[in-house]
């Protein structure tokens, strides 16, 4: 390398290294927001799926109460009071009298 080439390589050497700092700073910038961002998104995503569990966690006590404090037998006690009630029917002696009368 003679001195007409290394005068002109000292000056763009000189000039390249403030370049370089303000574009790996700029960079750095770009990676700490994507970061933000990237980081707010799995918060938002964290809640969302923190409802949904919350959600379906509501669900199933209500079907837990509902097996537990002998919901889960309705039927079979409707069942019991309409058995309860044609024996009820058949054994009363009385009649109700409410059939419909003709006018005249």
């Amino acid at each position: 390398m003679d001195a007409g080439t290394l005068g002109v390589m000292i000056p763009i050497i000189a000039l390249m290294i403030p370049i370089v700092a303000i574009w790996t700073k700029h960079q750095q910038k770009i990676a700490e927001m994507q970061l933000g961002a990237t980081a707010e998104q799995t918060a938002e995503k964290a809640a969302q799926y923190a409802s949904h569990i919350q959600k379906l966690e509501d669900r199933v006590q209500v079907l837990e109460r509902i097996v537990t404090d002998r919901g889960y037998d309705i039927a079979t006690q409707i069942e019991a009071l309409r058995d309860q009630r044609r024996v009820d029917e058949s054994s009363a002696g009385v009649p109700l009298g409410l059939e419909k009368k003709e006018r005249v």
